[in-house]
């Protein structure tokens, strides 16, 4: 295997202190929290004590001022362990950035220490029910009143930690008649009146991460609740365009750890498991499949470590990480089936982790953005396509 050159020693202290806070204070109770469809608060509370939450936030907003790998490490130990239910990188890798890079400086101070202690948890909510991929879709409107304020309505699915989001940065149209030209991202709060949160989702995987609607009925906003101020009204869309390529890069990366981690998992049970008297590893379509899926997640560590890379030079482009995203969740969802396929009839059994690595991976082709969006993305930097 290919030694890695992306981690220092520090990073790889601080993967051996979160491991050890998975292994603690998550994993003895993920079981659990699938069971009843989301984590437990104290989780988030517990990280944020410890450091591990908004991490390359810089510290005069309470961060700790690391580096993306230290939120690299993260994923990876996520994902390869299967603690899918903690919504940790979506809130610190996606919510709180938005409001470090386009927030008023009474935005962030607001908010960003709050997020990196775990007082409130961060969600975002652009999906809604006619509009997923397709962001220049969406219907949610804030409409500026004659006192200055926003009256914002609509609705919005698929919400990761929209149950437990103390802070939802909602993506609206202050200027319906523009189109995406016309979009904002809107601070919304919990308990402001007018702001319900709906059932939590039952879903195929992911289980333990808490999926909600969120509906949002003539909420009044105050003035100041556009994220970055009056500047930044309108220009939502071209934010969200900055910052899909790191959301999809976090998707690649997860794929990547979580693909590693089913065929170690994979390798073990086959050597333990014995058909016909002999370990099924024994037989050469077994270890010649692992091969094969092996040389492939190698090949997808290769580039997706290579294109972190460039996100911690800044010059990651969209059409690069949208290769990322499409091909390694892809790869993700081939290595799970192939991976069941070898653990036979237990490969469909709940109480084993690849069952749950198969139904987690699923979600991986679709949000983020669909991988036929990310083609799409593609094939229009080649020069092809619609324009």
């Amino acid at each position: 295997m290919i030694n890695r050159t992306l981690f220092n020693s520090d990073h790889e202290a601080f993967r051996d202190a979160f491991r050890k806070f998975l292994d603690k204070e998550v994993m003895p109770f993920h079981e659990e929290w699938e069971e009843q469809g989301y984590v437990d608060r104290a989780v988030w509370n517990k990280a944020g004590e410890n450091g591990f939450l908004c991490p390359t936030m810089p510290e005069e907003y309470g961060g700790a001022g690391a580096d993306k790998l230290y939120s690299v490490i993260q994923f990876e130990e996520i994902y390869g362990l299967g603690a899918t239910g903690l919504g940790f990188s979506l809130h610190s890798e996606i919510v709180a950035p938005y409001i470090l890079h386009y927030g008023t400086e009474e935005q962030k101070k607001k908010y960003l220490p709050r997020l990196a202690s775990g007082e409130m948890v961060g969600a975002i909510a652009m999906s809604e029910p006619a509009a997923g991929s397709d962001l220049q879709g969406v219907k949610s409107t804030a409409i500026k009143q004659a006192d200055g304020s926003y009256l914002l309505n609509g609705s919005k699915t698929f919400i990761t930690n929209g149950w437990h989001a103390d802070l939802v940065i909602v993506v609206a149209k202050t200027n319906p008649a523009a189109g995406g030209k016309g979009t904002s991202l809107m601070l919304v709060e919990r308990g402001m009146k007018g702001f319900e949160k709906g059932k939590r989702l039952k879903k195929l995987g992911l289980k333990a991460q808490d999926t909600s609607e969120l509906f949002f009925d003539n909420v009044s906003l105050p003035g100041d609740s556009v994220l970055g101020g009056d500047a930044f009204e309108n220009k939502g869309f071209i934010c969200l365009m900055e910052q899909l390529p790191w959301e999809r890069m976090q998707i690649a990366i997860g794929a990547v750890a979580a693909a590693q981690a089913a065929i170690d998992m994979t390798v073990a049970y086959t050597k333990d498991r014995k058909v016909f008297g002999q370990p099924v590893a024994a037989y050469q379509n077994t270890r010649y499949k692992l091969a094969e899926l092996q040389t492939e997640v190698q090949i997808a560590r290769v580039f997706v470590d290579k294109c972190t890379e460039l996100v911690c030079q800044d010059k990651l482009d969209t059409a690069t990480a949208s290769m990322a995203k499409y091909w390694t969740s892809d790869l993700q969802c081939k290595v799970m089936d192939e991976c069941v396929q070898l653990h036979g009839g237990y490969g469909y059994m709940w109480e084993y982790p690849i069952t749950r690595f198969y139904a987690d991976a699923r979600v991986q082709r679709i949000y983020g953005g669909t991988n036929e969006i990310m083609k799409e993305v593609i094939t229009r930097a080649m020069g092809l396509g619609a324009k």
